[in-house]
């Protein structure tokens, strides 16, 4: 089994989950709840659960969140290498899920920020391991070297490299061509199709594929509904899989994070594209299916 190094971000997640449409300006009964979050942090928690070997670097404040935030990794079977930041609080996301299911974010990174190339354990960067970075560390200056870092100890070792782009609305404030240029030497690229139209300018998923095979030989879109498509180097057609069906959808929040975690196991042993793909969707479907963005421990 490939050990996968997740570098990513570790978050406390408010939910709020309206019971019906949204009253601007005024109240809206909802159920709130909190939860473990942070894209990276998540993928860890799915893979593991899944029954995958896998680490997580990431950093915590010195409060309670960050303590039960690592406590719920160890819970998962994750080997959990937090750096305990004694200044900034644990990252914290409030998460406003319309009763729909559609979710809007608005995250403070906290100690997330203070990620150092320094924090990155050398121990986990073996050949024969895989590298999954998340894009959120990429786009945040404050964690960015970190990330480089890790990217280029993975290089070193012999290591397969996956980025997620995590989310549309960092990469466009990051800028296209930068974040092209910080993942260029990733294997594989994560991507929904509003990251994959802000990093192309293409609104057609099999055209911002093609044009983003040209920065990775391998390119993953996550299609909601759609189910989701893999390209490659050297391949005329797209292989796509379909989403799996979903009785309600209680949460879109963290469903891109299970579909990696699907995605990566049968990636890294070799299956056929089209497998990974429906392991992904099926991981995908469970996230979709209950409240918040990891498995219930």
């Amino acid at each position: 089994m490939t050990r996968i190094v997740v570098i990513g971000d570790l978050m406390t997640d408010t939910v709020a989950h309206a019971a019906l449409p949204l009253a601007r300006g005024s109240d809206t009964p909802a159920s709130v709840s909190m939860h473990g979050g942070g894209a990276g942090a998540n993928v860890a928690a799915w893979l593991a659960v899944d029954g995958a070997e896998v680490a997580f670097v990431g950093r915590r404040g010195s409060d309670i969140a960050g303590r039960n935030r690592d406590m719920e990794l160890m819970g998962y079977g994750v080997d959990a290498r937090l750096v305990m930041d004694p200044e900034r609080p644990t990252g914290t996301c409030v998460v406003m899920v319309t009763h729909k299911g559609d979710g809007t974010m608005m995250s403070d990174p906290g100690a997330n920020a203070a990620l150092s190339p320094d924090d990155l354990p050398k121990d986990l960067f073996n050949p024969g391991s895989h590298l999954h970075v998340s894009g959120y560390t990429l786009v945040n200056e404050g964690s960015r070297p970190a990330a480089l870092a890790a990217c280029q100890l993975a290089s070193r070792a012999g290591m397969t490299v996956s980025v997620d782009a995590a989310s549309a609305a960092p990469v466009e404030r990051a800028g296209a061509e930068p974040f092209l240029q910080m993942s260029n030497g990733a294997s594989l690229l994560f991507v929904n199709a509003a990251e994959a139209t802000v990093l192309t300018g293409r609104d057609d998923p099999e055209q911002a594929a093609r044009v983003l095979n040209a920065w990775y030989p391998q390119v993953v879109m996550k299609l909601g509904a759609d189910g989701a498509l893999f390209y490659s180097n050297g391949r005329q057609d797209p292989v796509r899989a379909p989403a799996q069906p979903v009785e309600r959808i209680v949460d879109r929040t963290g469903a891109g994070d299970a579909f990696c975690a699907g995605f990566l196991p049968p990636w890294l042993n070799k299956k056929p594209p089209g497998e990974a793909l429906t392991s992904g969707c099926r991981l995908a479907a469970q996230a979709l299916a209950m409240l918040g963005a990891r498995p219930a421990l």
